[in-house]
């Protein structure tokens, strides 16, 4: 009797889901009140910009080209390129180099003593080594110039040797990193601990812009980016600016981390717990904060990337940046940059650091990996948005813990992704999609909690203790949905997400 009461509750429901009008103005709604039932209906308008093809990249520091592709540019680490090409199926992948290191770094000169806080020189293997990466995965290069340094010509030459061994596959020279930060974290220590700053306090908006310009014509003829940003602040006051002195620029760059490892109290909203991570502050409130320089760029005729990006920045915090939370937190977050228009995205992983997304080692058996959570929620991304896919209207949905996204493909293929960013509640959800619908493929990526460091699957596979292979491992184990009048009912685990393929 119980089950024909709930078929009965279910018919009413969908009947009166019907009668909704499903257009919807934004791209993303947010849910409910605990314990309530969700309806949201998917829109069969596009509310973005096609996602274009190396959306999804991956950010690396200098120094950590060969910790993951091994010094061998004849056998480069076939792990890591599989764990590439999984994120950017049949398209050439974005890889950015720089980061702090790029400041850090310099292209040796005969008879010229380093600057002191030049602490990577480069070399003719590491040259030939990222050649092979970029050759093997068919990528594009955005690399960071030393900017800190204040030398125009050694910039120049660092340039022209990496133009020289990595040629087209360089898609810009970045000069610098975080100038925005030069006047008040330092460059380097002396050996009596007395900290060196790259530029004074009074350093400005003015001064870099100087800088830039100068660098830029000193180096070669090659596409340039910048201006590679930390701060809103320098961004709001300095990118109209910036913009109007660099009429030859090729892309617009800017970093974003959704909170901080450093320098934050336990009550900012920026201080790096679970909850924090997971909230609108960490992620549409970070995607409506670049909103206004994507529009800046784009008006200019630029591309806009956020090269930059992870949970948290100074390294991450264990405990945050290493669990499943991290991996529902970007899932939701490239959604929202994607929304806000976004022309593509760099995660950041350091070898050794919290937020690295795998940890590597190479014996003579060759190389394993472990992969950690945050990479599953990139994955469940790059199967939701594939290249040319639109972001479609969403409504239906309040505020609260359940995001809802769709797609639409290039191939007509309608995606639906549900995040369950509760930690401790499931969500009861009747879906309704565009279209007339007969049935959808369900995946889930699951953990055993949202503080879970391991344990992770993607449509029932893992990657396992570690990987040989770089490819998901187990039998698949998605399931099949039928819809009720159009309606789709489902329940979604607390910390989880769900995705939906409609047929």
């Amino acid at each position: 009797m119980a089950s024909v009461t709930g078929r009965g509750r279910a018919i009413a429901l969908a009947v009166a889901l019907a009668l909704v009008l499903a257009t919807g103005s934004a791209a993303s709604m947010r849910a409910h009140a605990r314990g309530s039932l969700l309806t949201p209906v998917v829109g069969s308008g596009v509310t973005s910009a096609a996602i274009q093809p190396g959306f999804l990249g991956l950010s690396m520091e200098y120094y950590a080209i060969h910790e993951y592709t091994g010094s061998d540019p004849d056998a480069v680490n076939p792990v890591f390129v599989q764990l590439v090409r999984n994120l950017t199926p049949g398209q050439a992948p974005v890889l950015r180099i720089g980061g702090d290191s790029a400041d850090q770094t310099w292209w040796p000169v005969p008879g010229v003593l380093p600057p002191r806080g030049i602490d990577y020189p480069l070399t003719e293997g590491w040259i030939r080594t990222t050649a092979a990466l970029a050759d093997t995965l068919g990528a594009k290069l955005i690399v960071g110039i030393n900017l800190m340094e204040d030398r125009p010509a050694l910039a120049a030459v660092e340039a022209r040797a990496l133009v020289a061994g990595l040629g087209s596959s360089i898609e810009a020279l970045e000069i610098g990193n975080e100038a925005d930060l030069y006047g008040t974290l330092p460059w380097y220590l002396t050996v009596e601990g007395e900290q060196i700053f790259g530029r004074p306090r009074s350093y400005d908006v003015a001064d870099f812009i100087q800088d830039f310009s100068d660098f830029r014509q000193a180096l070669p003829q090659v596409p340039i980016a910048g201006p590679s940003f930390a701060d809103v602040g320098w961004m709001s006051q300095g990118l109209g600016q910036f913009l109007a002195a660099e009429p030859g620029l090729g892309l617009v760059t800017f970093h974003r981390y959704a909170l901080r490892g450093c320098n934050v109290t336990a009550g900012s909203p920026a201080y790096p717990t679970i909850p924090n991570l997971l909230s609108d502050y960490s992620q549409s409130q970070l995607a409506q904060t670049v909103a206004p320089f994507v529009a800046m760029a784009h008006a200019q005729g630029l591309p806009f990337r956020v090269d930059e990006m992870n949970s948290v920045a100074c390294s991450g915090t264990t405990g945050v940046s290493d669990t499943f939370a991290s991996a529902l937190w970007v899932l939701d977050s490239l959604f929202e940059m994607a929304n806000v228009g976004v022309d593509g995205v760099n995660i950041h992983t350091l070898a050794g650091s919290r937020y690295e997304l795998f940890s590597f080692s190479h014996s003579a058996a060759g190389w394993q990996a472990f992969i950690h959570p945050e990479y599953y929620g990139m994955l469940m991304f790059a199967q939701a948005a594939p290249p040319g896919s639109r972001l479609l209207a969403i409504s239906g949905v309040p505020d609260g813990p359940l995001k809802v996204w769709a797609t639409l493909g290039p191939d007509g293929t309608v995606r639906v992704v549900l995040i369950n960013e509760d930690t401790s509640s499931p969500q009861s959800v009747l879906l309704r999609p565009p279209g007339n619908s007969s049935s959808a493929t369900v995946e889930q990526l699951l953990a055993p909690s949202a503080s879970a460091t391991q344990g992770v699957t993607l449509g029932g596979q893992s990657f396992g203790p570690v990987t040989t292979t770089g490819t998901l491992a187990g039998p698949p184990q998605t399931s099949t949905a039928t819809p009720l009048l159009g309606t789709y009912s489902l329940t979604v685990p607390a910390a989880s997400a769900t995705m939906l393929t409609l047929h």
